[in-house]
């Protein structure tokens, strides 16, 4: 996968990770904390994505991302010959029409190139594969050999624990007389080779039949010689250490084993281990090493190619792709999972309020132990209650959602049990709920700088005395002010006097004696905005009306007349 698209799974995972915050029923701040903190994790993983992807491309130039050829490791033998080191720039790798061949200069070097490779291209792991060149004439000392062998059996086990199958190639290239030649296969332990030429695959033994030309069929029938002896020679001295189960590491089998003749191999040396076993056991001539001084490159094995099980994988675009939908899957779930639990716990708090509501006997008196209970109790209730309004009127918040929210069927229950609440018949007055006072504008009421009542000011009052709900033993208290323009003691008396006109409307109207009042009046000493604009001072000139609970306030003598009591009863209720 390339990084672009690892940068944009970053920010996508950055993204639903945010949604989440904003998800579950987390504070402001905690919000913008973890807000801050995936920003900065992202910022992060930014800048390292980006210095991996400049640390890869300086440590290993590879071929384009949607490259869709086999990727070969070529370790063992004859580098020098394969791949041309004076090309500065990209020295490491050869492409031709069949495939793309990566340089491996240590054996060493085979696990760390094949996880730097798969770390630059995930997706490459069905591509590549390695392969070992083996040429006897590059080696004079048999146990020299034999550690190579060993050595390359061990880093392909260590490679292969990065996750690819890396299948195995074994080529080999023998300097002779007779020039270029094709490529000679043997493919799963076959006694005779196939012939690799011109695209086409042939057995080894109709090749030595195609032509009447008979110096063309003495070169065959020599390389035949050739090619048995090198088979011979391979044979002894290289499955003996990469199959061998004598040894802990699994065996290195390769899937096809290819001779090609070229006519000069740089890098061979005199008295090596294939000149020695030629001169021994045939008669051919023994090869002299040639000069390495050539500009030509040795032929690729791209006819061993189309043998290798390729097993492309996904498009990095498309893999990246699968990963955005299961991340975006799994936040889904995370999601659904909250919306689930938090609902749990939504219902198990209310059915434990109103359970423990219920478990609570009736109290007959304010002086019983479970009056108290139930009166906590109920305000945890009437909270509950609120909550649940407060979501059936604007909706459910987010981690509510998503098609779990459960609390509709429990808002019926908790309103039951509240409508239901009876408080005893001796419950303290402190237990009612207060109302909220009325306020009025001075300017409505009277002119200005007069305690004058106007005619238009009676609308104004009714409406006031249906916002008040007084009750027996309730305390009507209406207290004046006014803006801070002219003197404090003006102010003071034309706010008093203002109290008491309301005060005597009100008595008029709802025949209430005298001490079910109380009159106050602050002038400007009690503002509620700025005086220093029109906005401020009209504000501030206002008349307020409440009611206060005070034991034996407004109570009326035992021998008042039965009418009277009646009148003043329903204008307290009024």
């Amino acid at each position: 996968m390339t990084f672009t698209l690892m940068r944009g799974l970053y920010l996508w995972s950055a993204l639903l990770t945010l949604a989440l915050l904003f998800i579950f029923p987390l504070g402001g701040w905690q919000r913008v904390g973890a807000a801050l903190a995936v920003a900065f994790a992202l910022i992060l993983a930014w800048r390292w994505m980006r210095q991996r992807a400049l640390n890869l491309d300086r440590e290993l130039p590879l071929p384009a991302a949607d490259f869709q050829q086999p990727v070969v490791l070529v370790c063992g033998d004859g580098l020098q010959g394969l791949f041309d080191a004076a090309k500065a720039d990209k020295p490491l790798w050869r492409m031709t029409a069949q495939g793309c061949y990566l340089r491996v200069d240590s054996l060493e070097h085979l696990p760390w190139t094949v996880r730097r490779v798969l770390d630059h291209r995930p997706h490459w792991g069905g591509q590549l594969s390695v392969l070992l060149v083996v040429n006897p004439d590059e080696h004079s000392d048999p146990a020299e050999l034999d550690g190579q062998l060993r050595a390359f059996r061990h880093q392909l086990a260590l490679a292969r624990r990065h996750g690819a199958a890396l299948p195995l190639l074994q080529a080999t290239y023998l300097q002779s007389s007779q020039g270029e030649g094709p490529w000679f296969c043997w493919v799963g332990g076959a006694q005779q080779p196939d012939v690799l030429e011109a695209g086409a695959r042939i057995r080894f033994g109709e090749w030595q039949k195609r032509t009447d030309d008979l110096p063309l069929s003495a070169l065959h029938l020599r390389t035949g010689v050739l090619l048995e002896t090198v088979v011979g020679w391979l044979n002894r001295h290289v499955p003996a250490h990469l199959v061998s189960r004598e040894v802990s590491d699994p065996p290195a089998v390769a899937m096809a084993c290819a001779v090609t003749l070229v006519p000069a191999l740089p890098g061979s040396v005199a008295g090596s281990l294939w000149q020695q076993w030629v001169h021994d056991r045939t008669a051919l001539s023994k090869t002299a090493a040639s000069a390495s001084e050539t500009s030509l490159l040795l032929p690729l094995p791209d006819a061993l190619l189309p043998l290798l099980p390729l097993q492309f994988k996904t498009s990095p675009l498309r893999r990246a792709g699968a990963i955005a939908l299961w991340l975006s899957t799994l936040s889904i779930l995370i999601a659904l999972a909250g919306s689930a639990w938090q609902n749990r716990q939504l219902v198990r708090q209310v059915s434990d309020d109103l359970h423990r509501y219920l478990a609570i006997p009736y109290a007959q008196h304010r002086n019983q132990p479970e009056f108290a209970q139930r009166e906590e109790v109920m305000s945890v209730l009437r909270a509950d209650a609120a909550r649940l309004d407060r979501y059936y009127r604007h909706g459910e918040p987010l981690w509510l959602g998503f098609g779990l929210y459960r609390g509709e069927r429990l808002r019926g229950e908790l309103l039951a049990a509240i409508t239901g609440y009876r408080l005893p018949h001796d419950a303290p007055v402190q237990a009612l709920k207060v109302p909220e006072p009325v306020r009025l504008d001075s300017l409505s009421l009277f002119t200005v700088g007069s305690a004058t009542l106007k005619p238009e000011s009676t609308k104004f009052l009714i409406n006031a005395l249906v916002d008040i709900k007084a009750q027996p033993g309730w305390l009507i208290v209406i207290a004046g002010h006014t803006d801070a323009t002219g003197s404090a003691e003006q102010n003071l008396q034309l706010s008093r006097a203002r109290a008491g006109a309301v005060r005597d409307w009100m008595q008029r109207m709802g025949d209430i004696p005298d001490i079910c009042f109380a009159v106050q009046g602050f002038g400007a000493s009690q503002p509620i905005a700025s005086n220093d604009t029109e906005i401020g001072r009209a504000a501030n000139r206002r008349v307020d009306i409440r009611l206060v609970p005070e034991v034996g306030a407004c109570a009326l003598p035992t021998a008042a007349p039965e009418g009277k009591h009646q009148s003043h009863s329903a204008a307290v209720n009024l």
